[in-house]
């Protein structure tokens, strides 16, 4: 779909070091499994990873890149991994990523969301080795008036949960290191970037669709979906990374050229709502029945969120690869050969070559 933009600038981390906070994560550990696949120097900085099978360690990434585990909100220690490391490159991405959650515990999710922000601010503000700082929130910073066109990069950031509200406060400031302090800096370019709901295998959380349906599959359980009926912009994981990625090296060539906020997601036309992603999931899987339960919501929750991307499309020259089907199977096909015995290791590779056919 779209149009193919040719990877050249990823040979551009071949032998640099770059620093990932969250690289336990999801789409922290796509990330470092890429980079190191190219041949990156890569530091990662994260707490454990949160479930016993996570896709850190099924690609045995703690034996492959520099492994550190650690608290985004200790600013002492990450300050002191930034500087000893001396990355050109560093991507953010720690975070506490989920709505629910930041309704049990909002003081931890404004603590590691905002204040292990400003760490992370406060170590590149230390750092003069860091060139390029793509700061990675979310789509949900923004303030959701559940209109029907997509959120461009200058409407209002805010949010109705904390999570959202903790993302939006997190490009505040951004916003204000970026004007106070790191303009003074010529050769460093810094941008954040929002991103649509990502997918594809090796995501285990609680209350994210994809794992929930996977679980529930091979339990053979029915899945159970809350909220049936809500939209999101969903594509793979490879495609906000690839956007991250040009965006990074693009800050490293021109950087007043690149900074400030980026969206990254598929077009409108590939908005799908959660039933129908369950539906194409169990179809591709083979297996599972799919319900949905009428319950009263305890809290809120956003029913129609998109992005405006034409900023990425115009100036970065980015367009999305897959179909929202193609990502759908894609994602289904991982967890099936994983979980059928394949190695996570052999099949995220394979997936990455996909992606990126320029790397065979």
């Amino acid at each position: 779909m779209g149009k193919v933009v040719m990877p050249e600038y990823l040979s551009v981390f071949k032998g640099r070091r770059v620093m990932i906070t969250g690289h336990t994560g999801f789409k922290g550990s796509w990330l470092a499994f890429l980079l190191h696949e190219i041949g990156a120097e890569v530091l990662g900085y994260a707490l454990a990873p949160a479930d016993a099978q996570n896709h850190f360690d099924l690609l045995g990434l703690r034996d492959s890149i520099r492994h550190v585990e650690a608290d985004i909100r200790d600013e002492k220690k990450l300050k002191e991994t930034m500087c000893d490391f001396q990355p050109e490159f560093v991507f953010h991405l720690a975070a506490q990523a989920l709505v629910r959650p930041s309704y049990a515990d909002p003081r931890m999710t404004f603590e590691t969301n905002v204040m292990g922000s400003v760490n992370l601010l406060e170590a590149v503000r230390a750092c003069d080795s860091v060139r390029s700082l793509v700061y990675i929130t979310s789509d949900k910073c923004y303030e959701n008036l559940e209109w029907i066109w997509g959120y461009r990069e200058n409407d209002r950031v805010g949010g109705h949960d904390p999570y959202s509200a903790s993302k939006g406060a997190a490009e505040i400031a951004f916003s204000a290191y970026a004007r106070s302090f790191f303009f003074e800096r010529a050769e460093l370019g810094a941008a954040t970037t929002r991103a649509g709901n990502v997918i594809g295998g090796g995501d285990w959380a609680v209350d994210r669709i994809i794992p929930d349906c996977i679980r529930a599959i091979n339990s053979d359980k029915p899945i159970h979906l809350r909220n049936p009926v809500a939209t999101r912009p969903w594509q793979h994981v490879l495609e906000p990374l690839s956007g991250y990625l040009l965006l990074a090296v693009r800050l490293y060539e021109n950087p007043r050229d690149y900074e400030g906020a980026w969206n990254f997601g598929p077009p409108s036309s590939e908005v799908r709502t959660v039933l129908q992603v369950a539906e194409h999931i169990v179809e591709r899987y083979g297996k599972g029945t799919v319900t949905s339960d009428v319950v009263e919501k305890k809290h809120h929750e956003a029913q129609l969120l998109q992005l405006n991307c034409d900023k990425a499309h115009q100036i970065l020259n980015w367009y999305p690869r897959w179909s929202v089907e193609h990502t759908l199977d894609m994602t289904s096909d991982w967890y099936k050969k994983v979980l059928n015995g394949e190695s996570a290791e052999d099949v995220t590779r394979q997936q990455l070559h996909e992606y990126f056919p320029e790397l065979l």
